[in-house]
């Protein structure tokens, strides 16, 4: 009994001097921990997400790459599979699992002087601690801490909240925080399309996620995914069914940047992010967890990249070969130096080294050690470019083209079926041209699809929104759109003749002209147009007066402000192509304004809507049982630019561009189709710009430093194709509808030269659109432009267009 007593005493004694260890570590340890209460309000660093039209993931923004998924959202397996790897007693332990700390302490003590790395026992809620609240440091204080601040947040917090906190917050490699960020970017899968096999490998990764890669280190990640199964199905998350079919599965990771989740929207991307910095910060674009839907058309999209590649392209091979990207030494290891050569990475182009000329045949290698030829017929494009020509004389051997050490950009040969043909490629060049292109919703302003030059990868200057080039014969639109306004008619008479001004002392004299240089005499207005007759439109505005033509430039949106002399009217004052388009969607809208936009819709983090495009209010649109009733209207508040029926006559007078005039190429498209060119001084700068009733679109070809597209290339040849080829995609499928016409505008057969109605036996006869009392009986009056304001005798009208003289100047 002494012996019990004093044994039982000296154990008491024991435990009373561990316990206030104990209390004293806690205390010592305790004082100046983080305070972990703030787990309660946990707002972690989330993505930005940006979306098409139709939902298809744009653009990602993110310092770390997370989605927050409550923990009610993530599937039970995926919970399983990390409880099953990391902490097996989860559910149970306050916070700390003792039995495998012991387990682990025995299993280090055994492994002294083996030199292996000691196993830790870290639960899941440790981690969190560590995570949130602490550093990474390798130490016995951290641990100790570690320890307190887990005990209290078990309990301050439930164990789901827990578990919340930590799926959502650990890095799973790749760049990729998060549960739902790794099931993204290893398997392009929402979390709720995760298998078994999936959900294990994701569990696998927390122990050392660069070390278990499903490609690089494939066999390791498998391994460690199949023991996780095998956890799983012995904690009896699984069945072995289910585990069997998980341990056949494949490990296939599918890399997010290899998904073709429209990465391709480049330039359309950037002008997003560039909004949301605006509107927002940068912390909240790469932290807030914005979710962006905007208002790109995937389909639409694809096709601008493709027109415009092709155009770009076609353009730059007319104009001659310009010689290799580079030349290195092929005696060696040819491979090195070819990979340092730079070339963009956006383009579907290979990089290549002419290793031997073999007859016509250009042998090359490529940058994975492959090899290949180039033969001669792929090469006769080639001509060499001679400075101050168009291109020089035909290529008549390889080497009239190609050297050995010449590297070049090639692109797989394919058949007429679309097969590719191994190991024969076609040469290729990077053109020095560049463009923009951008796509609209005429109705609404929506930009539907916007490309800003051939790579993105090359430069990030956008052609589309940040290039200020001036427009040309593309403006003249909005010259005729004031004439209408101010009382002339499409059939009205201007004279198409010689015309020069005194710029003022020491300024001589401005003379323009037709393209042609030639001169056509009197013409009507809807001639001026179609042939794009530069003497006529100064004419007009003129006549008109300049201040007029501002005014309606800049309320169209053209440009802010623009100086009110006559070289203006033949589109002298720069502009971008998103701006000329959206002027030319105001014209087919009726004349009313818009504003584009690319933005539809932006939600925070929690799904509330915190900006929307349209901001008018519909109180009859919430909460409503749809049973077949027509939609509410909602009001049109949007400012009218112009009278409706001469914006309707600008579009007919378009339209004939397309029918009889600059854009003639394009009249065999099954579809009503307007639009017109432009081009500037010297061939500088080459635009088409038009619409269907329900598409606008605006193309610009030029180069980067404003030099000469070339003496024979115009808005017709350079940038037109461009417009064909897209308008041609676009309008596939789609059911044509003509040009709405507004109230009030009358189509009357009119002969085309005189503008004057039909007579029986005429046979150049068009319809032509007026005006209620504007349809003119004679055109005995000709607008010579010698005064401004439409002074002189006569009135504008039926059949009198304010014929003028006084010369003013004008000669």
């Amino acid at each position: 009994m002494r012996i019990f007593l004093t044994i039982t005493g000296v154990l008491f004694l024991l435990a009373v001097a561990g316990g206030a260890c104990v209390l004293g570590v806690f205390w010592h340890f305790g004082r100046d921990l983080p305070d972990y209460t703030q787990l309660a309000d946990y707002e972690p660093e989330v993505m930005t997400r940006v979306h098409a039209g139709d939902g298809a993931l744009i653009a990602e923004y993110a310092k770390e790459k997370r989605v927050f998924v409550p923990i009610e959202q993530i599937p039970r397996k995926v919970i399983n599979a990390f409880v099953a790897a990391e902490d097996q007693n989860f559910w149970t332990h306050p916070g700390i699992d003792f039995p495998s700390v012991f387990r682990a302490a025995l299993t280090n003590i055994a492994n002294i002087g083996s030199g292996r790395r000691p196993v830790g026992a870290s639960t899941i809620t440790q981690q969190v601690a560590k995570n949130f609240l602490l550093t990474n440091e390798v130490s016995y204080d951290r641990k100790i801490k570690e320890a307190i601040l887990s005990f209290r947040i078990e309990q301050a917090f439930s164990k789901k909240h827990i578990l919340e906190l930590y799926l959502n917050e650990i890095y799973l490699g790749r760049g990729s925080y998060g549960v739902a960020a790794a099931a993204l970017r290893y398997f392009d899968k929402s979390l709720d399309e995760l298998t078994v096999a999936e959900a294990a490998y994701l569990g696998a990764l927390p122990k050392a996620p660069s070390n278990y890669d499903p490609v690089r280190d494939h066999d390791a990640a498998k391994g460690r995914r199949n023991w996780v199964i095998g956890r799983m199905l012995d904690e009896g998350y699984i069945t072995e069914d289910q585990a069997k079919e998980a341990l056949a599965a494949p490990l296939i990771g599918k890399d997010r940047e290899s998904v073709d989740y429209y990465a391709n929207a480049d330039y359309f991307a950037e002008e997003v992010r560039r909004e949301l910095v605006d509107r927002y910060g940068e912390n909240v674009l790469y932290n807030g967890g914005l979710s962006v839907r905007t208002s790109v058309d995937p389909k639409l999209q694809t096709i601008a990249n493709k027109v415009m590649f092709d155009g770009l392209v076609d353009y730059d091979r007319r104009h001659g070969w310009r010689g290799p990207l580079a030349k290195i030494d092929i005696s060696g290891d040819w491979q090195k130096p070819l990979e340092q050569v730079q070339a963009p990475h956006d383009v579907p182009w290979l990089k290549a080294v002419v290793l031997r000329l073999d007859g016509n045949d250009a042998m090359i290698g490529l940058e994975n050690g492959k090899q290949g030829k180039i033969p001669f017929e792929q090469m006769k494009w080639a001509r060499p470019w001679v400075k101050g020509q168009r291109v020089g004389g035909a290529v008549s051997k390889a080497s009239d083209v190609v050297n050995p050490g010449d590297v070049v950009m090639v692109a797989s040969l394919k058949d007429d079926d679309g097969k590719v043909l191994d190991g024969s490629y076609s040469l290729q060049q990077i053109p020095n041209v560049n463009g923009g292109l951008v796509a609209m919703d005429p109705h609404t302003g929506r930009v539907l699809a916007m490309s800003g030059g051939f790579s993105h990868d090359m430069s990030k200057f956008n052609r589309a929104t940040q290039a200020h080039r001036q427009p040309g014969s593309a403006f003249k639109p909005f010259v005729y759109v004031a004439a209408m306004d101010s009382g002339f008619t499409p059939s009205s008479l201007v004279l198409d003749a010689p015309f020069v001004i005194d710029q003022g002392p020491g300024q001589g004299k401005w003379k323009p002209g037709n393209y042609s240089g030639k001169f056509y005499g009197p013409s009507t207005l809807r001639l001026g147009i179609e042939l794009s007759r530069n003497l006529m439109t100064v004419r007009l505005a003129q006549t008109i007066g300049m201040e007029k033509v501002v005014n309606y430039a800049e309320k169209f949106g053209v440009v802010d402000s623009m100086p009110a002399v006559l070289s203006m009217s033949l589109g002298a004052a720069e502009t971008t192509v998103l701006r000329l388009t959206n002027a030319y969607s105001e014209l087919v809208n009726g004349g009313k304004k818009l504003t584009p936009t690319l933005i539809d819709r932006i939600q925070d983090r929690r799904g509330k809507v915190i900006y929307r495009r349209d901001d008018r209010q519909c109180p009859d649109c919430q909460d409503v049982v749809y049973n077949g009733q027509l939609p509410p209207e909602l009001p049109d508040n949007r400012e009218q630019l112009t009278d409706p029926a001469s914006a309707f006559q600008i579009v007919s007078m378009l339209e004939g561009v397309i029918q009889r005039g600059t854009g003639r190429r394009m009249r065999n498209l099954p579809f009503p189709l307007a639009g017109k060119t432009g081009t500037t001084n010297d061939s500088r700068d080459a635009w088409f710009v038009g619409f269907t009733p329900d598409l606008a679109l605006g193309v610009y070809v030029g180069f980067d430093d404003n030099r000469s597209l070339g003496d024979r290339e115009q808005g017709a040849s350079a940038a037109a194709p461009i417009f064909q080829e897209f308008m041609a995609k676009a309008m596939d499928g789609v059911k044509p509808v003509p040009f709405r016409t507004p109230p009030g505008i009358r189509m009357v057969r009119v002969d085309a030269r005189s503008g004057l109605p039909a007579q029986a036996g005429d046979s150049n006869v068009i319809w032509e659109a007026f005006k209620p009392g504007t349809i003119p009986e004679r055109n005995d009056r000709v607008i010579d432009g010698s005064s401004p304001n439409g002074g002189g005798s006569g009135s504008m009208g039926s059949s009198s267009d304010g014929g003028i003289s006084s010369p003013s100047g004008i000669y």
